[in-house]
């Protein structure tokens, strides 16, 4: 008889079981699953918008109180031998009754529970009831049983498999949820039934695609059972001895293509069927080599190394069930467009769903998984350290298949809290998660997925032995740059791998004006519970330096000037290290994505829009780019083909005279970089303030100052602009811009005319008379012209204009 599975996402009903703060119906509150107590208060209009102006602030009891979510549902016999309720995820802390009986509990929001309950099944309606501790309640009273650890932030969340930003991080607000935040269903069977499979594929020593396939089963009787497994024209029988409950088989898959990054090649996918009897297991996997060089940190798949352009991903909400598939492949595409080709999921959010995987297989994603670790000791006694190898073996199991997962973490920098942040002294003889990082996880990864690589922390050196922001080897994180000097100073080191560095700034004004009520300024209260980072607006304004003016008392300034030095901030970063290659093999940017409305370190903000670093990174995260640096310019090759052709150089007043000119011969092979000495003529100007020079190889075109704009004699801004309907009515405008006179990083917010509009280009520096087109989508404008208005047009140079 086939499996039957039966979802229980109806009649769901809430309710509080100690004193809260607001009067709750009598029947409960109508709940949604999955979903979690905020979303439900919040859609019965229990609540505000803990998104909005300083709600967060209201909200603290929430996770401090108890919560049952209860349903009904009928079931008739159906013959079958075994029933169990699956729960996909519960957050966190859980009880769980059957008809009044207790059939399990939980504490872990990073695993999935089945509860056998066959016997408890009435025929009829049934009652089915999760109870919750409140989180903080269990993470306090374990936190006062195992000893308190140090941690980035006085909160407990060292001590709960639970996201650990939920509890407040120096960009997300501390709303800690409770609820079930992952599908629920009832299943019945008889016979046996698959339990688990993993797949691994890669490739054999000889090249050819291969396949192991483990399948677990479920079963009463000691008989032997034979199941099919069927990938890419392949078949393959696989026997589970009697006795036993797994077997393995490798298949290979001879005609199967390689999957590569998008960076490299196609993501070819195989749809893979396992049937045990009538049960039939369905999957999809690529096939591909991954390997990693230690000490240099370089990764290569099917043996070829990859410069990694990656971006931090951290949870895209702080109520991951709201995330939609759509909304995880927009956020996705994002990064795509934006030549990214590694998304890092860091250790202080979650495994994420199987649309995330699966969407990065699709688009040719690489993904490093951090387990979710980050910013605290983390004690390891019980009953922390099963649940740690419960979700890890669960986990690896479950994201096996996917091509895109090429690297596994152990977390995020408790290796460096444990050697730089004081937290020896603090700990003395506790544990603070070294065995986790160097033996469990390390020992599970091998035994359970030997196909890809494992590494202990990041960031690390390579050896517990090290120190583990040696720039020599492995995985360095660089934050003195935001935090005290200027951000030239990334040019004072030569890293391996920087798996985490960034630059504040503001999100888009038409988040701000949708999360934040009453006037803008920098310095309005409500603004500032927007701003999590300890002395997040002080750094902002001092990290302007002198490369660019100070905003004053302007607040369409201060958001214009500090968006863009974030953009440039990071462009910086980034055309350095890659100037470095092959040396340096990778930058991975903090952060891509915002869970919320705040100003931060994201390219993408809280509400999907693209701040002006998402533009910078699309110019700096280019197959090609032109880097001057140390007398010479780059030339940053991460094609596939080599290039080659005339290099034109030409040194400009500002005013857009040509003062010399110079032509190169250059070529440069395929993944590589050529470093090209500037002649003298147009490396040593007249006159720094008054000249610029332009870099131009095929398409490719960079325009470098002499100076720092502050510094520079920068011309009132002028210029026309032309405004037309694109492409019939309704579908966007045509802006035109057409330079009178030099227009330094040129830029366009339709936002701040319609919140749904979009544009395609940004930070565009233009010579007296040349044009750059803005295209601009989603809007439907009253008065189109004023797409050529401040502070919809910026640059920097209007500010004298």
């Amino acid at each position: 008889m086939t499996l039957r599975h039966l979802p229980l996402h109806d009649g769901w009903t809430l309710r509080a079981d100690s004193p809260v703060p607001l009067g709750l119906p009598t029947g409960g509150v109508p709940a949604t699953v999955p979903g979690c107590v905020h979303t439900d208060l919040l859609a019965a209009g229990l609540i505000d918008d803990p998104y909005l102006d300083d709600n967060e602030t209201r909200l603290g009891w929430i996770g401090r109180t108890d919560w049952t979510y209860r349903t009904t549902f009928d079931w008739a016999n159906d013959g079958h031998d075994h029933a169990a309720l699956c729960f996909d995820g519960l957050d966190t802390v859980a009880t769980v009754l059957l008809n009044g009986t207790e059939i399990g509990r939980t504490a872990n929001q990073h695993r999935s529970y089945r509860f056998a309950v066959r016997p408890l099944l009435i025929e009829g309606t049934n009652t089915l009831d999760v109870r919750f501790t409140a989180p903080y309640t269990y993470a306090e009273e374990l936190r006062e049983r195992l000893g308190d650890r140090p941690g980035a932030y006085a909160e407990p969340y060292a001590f709960i498999r639970k996201m650990a930003c939920n509890f407040g991080w120096d960009w997300g607000p501390a709303l800690v949820t409770s609820g079930i935040w992952r599908p629920v269903a009832l299943e019945t069977w008889s016979g046996p039934r698959i339990a688990s499979v993993k797949l691994l594929a890669d490739l054999a020593e000889d090249g050819v695609p291969r396949l192991a396939v483990t399948l677990g089963v479920d079963r009463s009787g000691g008989q032997a059972l034979e199941a099919v497994v069927e990938v890419a024209g392949e078949r393959s029988t696989l026997t589970v001895l009697a006795g036993q409950d797994h077997a393995t088989t490798v298949l290979s898959v001879p005609h199967a293509e390689r999957w590569w990054p998008h960076s490299h090649g196609d993501q070819p996918l195989y749809d893979v069927t396992v049937r045990l009897g009538d049960h039939v297991w369905q999957g999809r996997t690529g096939f591909r080599s991954v390997a990693l060089e230690r000490e240099r940190f370089r990764i290569s798949v099917n043996g070829e190394p990859v410069f990694v352009r990656g971006v931090n991903w951290i949870p895209d909400d702080c109520f991951p069930a709201r995330l939609t598939r759509r909304r995880i492949s927009d956020r996705l595409d994002q990064a795509l467009a934006a030549g990214v080709n590694l998304v890092r999921v860091w250790g202080g959010g979650l495994y994420e769903s199987d649309d995330f995987y699966e969407l990065a297989d699709e688009k040719g994603l690489l993904v490093w998984q951090d387990f979710p670790f980050a910013c605290a000791a983390y004690p390891e006694e019980q009953p922390l350290y099963d649940e740690v190898a419960a979700e890890a073996r669960e986990n690896l199991v479950r994201l096996a298949p996917h091509p895109s997962l090429v690297l596994w973490c152990g977390n995020n920098e408790n290796l460096e809290g444990h050697a730089d942040w004081g937290w020896r002294k603090e700990l003395g003889e506790r544990t603070w998660g070294y065995g986790y990082y160097h033996h469990l996880l390390p020992a599970i990864c091998a035994d359970t997925d030997p196909t890809r690589p494992y590494w202990p922390g990041s960031p690390y050196s390579g050896s517990p032995e090290l120190h583990p922001q040696d720039p020599a080897r492995g995985t360095i994180h660089i934050w003195d740059v935001w935090n005290r000097a200027d951000y030239r100073a990334y040019a004072d080191r030569v890293p391996r791998f920087v798996a985490e560095f960034g630059f504040q700034g503001p999100p888009a004004h038409a988040t701000l004006r949708r999360a934040v009520s009453g006037p803008l300024s920098p310095d309005a209260p409500l603004l500032a519970h927007h701003q999590k980072a300890e002395d997040g607006n002080g750094k902002l304004l001092r990290g302007l330096g002198d490369h660019l003016p100070s905003p004053g008392d302007d607040f369409d300034d201060w958001h214009w000037l500090t968006q863009l030095n974030q953009a440039r901030a990071v462009a910086f970063g980034i055309r350095h290290f890659r100037s470095h290659t092959p040396y340096c093999m990778g930058t991975v940017v903090w952060q891509l994505n915002d869970c919320w409305p705040v100003v931060s370190w994201a390219a993408v903000d809280g509400d999907g829009r693209r701040k002006p670093l998402w533009y910078a990174l699309r110019a700096v995260y280019a197959d090609r780019l032109l880097v001057v640096r140390d007398g010479a310019l780059h030339l940053v090759n991460d094609a596939a083909a080599p290039w080659a052709g005339t290099l034109r150089l030409a040194r400009h007043g500002l005013d857009g005279s040509v003062l010399a000119e110079e032509e190169v011969l250059v070529s440069t092979a395929a993944r590589s970089v050529a470093r090209v000495p500037l002649p003298r003529s147009v490396a040593e100007p007249d006159d720094r303030s008054r000249e610029l020079l332009v870099a131009r190889l095929g398409e490719v075109r960079a325009v470098e100052f002499y100076e720092e704009d502050t510094r520079l004699a920068l011309p009132p801004a002028r210029y026309d602009v032309t405004v037309t309907e694109s492409d019939g009515e309704g579908s966007g405008y045509r802006v035109v811009v057409t330079a009178r006179t030099l227009l330094r990083d040129l830029a366009l917010f339709p936002d701040r005319l319609d919140p749904a509009a979009e544009v395609d280009e940004m930070l565009v520096t233009l010579l007296p008379g040349e044009s750059a087109v803005f295209r601009v989508t989603g809007a439907v404008l009253a008065d189109p012209r004023e797409l050529g208005n401040r502070p919809v047009l910026r640059c920097v140079n209007d500010r004298s204009a």
